[in-house]
């Protein structure tokens, strides 16, 4: 069972359906279902969500969906910590940092997003959605 945190806009390619890359991201959270794998995102990310997602689904769709999501996704807190850890940190992205030290105080060493120029020379695995899909087919054979 592998712990993984999911950035924010893989649950964003989700929720906004946007295009090419829900595909993926559904995909990637139906695999690591299936294997139970426990997925991760921030608490930070649920606001994001809604914040963003509100705008162009509306109030009550963006809440459905956060509800239903974290029937299996769990969240991992953000605390003064975290924060303090994320300034100190060297990378240039501060959500970015965020994520990275949230996902290390919380023994997450896999992090799928789109965006992985910005996570560099972590402890961290950083994986595009469709390298963590190809990397799972390559396991089950």
């Amino acid at each position: 069972m592998k712990r993984i945190l999911l950035d924010t806009n893989i649950i964003l390619d989700v929720i906004l359906e946007r295009q090419p890359f829900v595909k993926n991201a559904v995909k990637l959270i139906e695999l690591s279902i299936g294997r139970n794998d426990r997925l991760f995102i921030t608490a930070s990310t649920i606001t994001d969500i809604y914040y963003i997602a509100k705008r162009r689904a509306g109030h009550n769709t963006t809440i459905q969906f956060i509800k239903e999501l974290l029937g299996f996704i769990d969240v991992v807190a953000i605390d003064k910590v975290t924060v303090i850890n994320a300034l100190n940190n060297k990378m240039s992205d501060f959500e970015d940092a965020i994520q990275t030290e949230a996902a290390r105080q919380n023994r997450i060493h896999i992090l799928i997003t789109r965006n992985i120029k910005d996570f560099d020379n972590l402890e961290i695995e950083v994986l595009l959605p469709e390298d963590y899909i190809d990397k799972l087919n390559k396991e089950n054979f």
